[in-house]
């Protein structure tokens, strides 16, 4: 295992997840009194693990047809057009 990779991605993916949308939803699951915690934790960890999933899978699939600086690329632009879209949203 690269350690190195491991602790990259889990950097990279926790403050990419923190206080997005999605953290937001599970506090505020996890606020409502009758809900188990344990229940709101795990269903929040099963979906980002799946979307990971997901990820990791589409990501091996397209480097058969992509260059991965290519991919890097496109994953800059499509970060840079969800900014300024949020941007021109807001106004």
């Amino acid at each position: 295992m690269d350690f190195k990779l491991l602790v990259t991605v889990f950097g990279t993916v926790f403050a990419a997840e923190i206080a997005d949308k999605t953290q937001i939803a599970t506090l505020l699951y996890a606020t409502n009194a009758p809900q188990s915690r344990l229940t709101v934790f795990l269903g929040s960890a099963l979906a980002l693990a799946l979307a990971s999933g997901i990820a990791v899978l589409a990501g091996s699939a397209l480097s058969h047809w992509i260059h991965p600086r290519t991919m890097s690329y496109l994953a800059g632009a499509a970060f840079i057009a969800v900014g300024v879209w949020t941007i021109v949203r807001g106004v």
